[in-house]
């Protein structure tokens, strides 16, 4: 259970740094998506970290990879809403 916690944490974290190294127009705006989008990155690299055996089953990514997670999920939103297949939540 702490591991999660731990992900979710460093998956804020890391949605933030995230937010603030990739440029473009279609950042997702928010507080929450942020968040939400980070702790999906944190996730991410923790199951590709345990995937390649990196990381242990009750371990979870630190906050390099958790950024480097974070930075990944974010480009493909930001493709998924530059392609127009997901709308954006930020204009109306």
């Amino acid at each position: 259970m702490s591991g999660i916690l731990w992900i979710i944490v460093v998956g804020f974290i890391a949605g933030i740094i995230a937010r603030l190294l990739s440029p473009g127009p279609n950042n997702p705006s928010g507080f929450i998506l942020t968040t939400v989008l980070g702790i999906a990155g944190a996730f991410l690299a923790t199951f590709i970290g345990q995937a390649i055996g990196h990381y242990g089953p009750d371990q979870g990514a630190g906050f390099i990879t958790a950024t480097i997670g974070a930075l990944i999920v974010l480009f493909i939103w930001n493709r998924l809403v530059a392609s127009r297949v997901i709308g954006d939540p930020g204009s109306k």
